[in-house]
């Protein structure tokens, strides 16, 4: 697998956030975590070797302990919630986040995204409208290419103004299924329809 664009660097904590993989019918998906919430969540991948590398990639150290939330941990439930993603179930990741790994602009662009329902679309335009930043459309986009949580931060919902399905990180294939596997495809002409 490649990845489109560079890697990022996580914030330095005083300690390696914790690592977990999980298996869904898609593949395996890894996740790190602070004290604070996610740090990372990675897109499904053949092996749990290329998944690390993955997270590597996002920003997370190599060797990271490994260790899933214990039973009660408020990502406890992630695990269960990405199957039912992967297998087809209506499901919002509500999880928490660790926000300060992101610059204050980078923080109220993901936290509208967030926000954005299973199966809907906005534009880059209309989340820079409710950040009240309506002329920031480019810097939206600079935003969600630095968002390492996927699908918890649901950036592939956001699509360009006229319908077409604009950029994503981990490649546009794996935007187009995400939202396939949200029930959401092209009409006419290959434009998605707007919320």
């Amino acid at each position: 697998m490649t990845y489109e664009f560079k890697k990022v660097k996580l914030k330095k904590y005083r300690q390696d956030p914790l690592v977990w993989l999980v298996a869904t019918p898609a593949g395996w998906v890894g996740a790190a975590r602070s004290e604070a919430g996610l740090v990372a969540l990675t897109l499904p991948q053949p092996s749990v070797e290329e998944c690390l590398r993955y997270l590597t990639w996002l920003g997370v150290n190599e060797g990271c302990p490994v260790l899933p939330p214990e039973p009660g941990h408020v990502l406890a439930g992630l695990a269960q919630a990405l199957k039912r993603y992967f297998d087809g179930e209506r499901v919002q990741l509500d999880f928490p986040v660790d926000w300060s790994l992101f610059t204050p602009f980078q923080q109220r662009v993901l936290m509208v995204v967030r926000e954005i329902r299973y199966g809907t679309l906005l534009s880059y335009g209309q989340v820079a409208a409710q950040i009240n930043y309506p002329r920031a459309t480019r810097a939206v986009g600079g935003a969600l290419g630095a968002n390492r949580i996927l699908l918890v931060v649901p950036c592939h919902r956001v699509i360009r103004g006229d319908g077409s399905i604009g950029g994503f990180g981990s490649g546009l294939a794996w935007k187009v299924r995400l939202l396939a596997a949200e029930g959401l495809q092209p009409g006419s002409g290959g434009k998605y329809q707007l919320a």
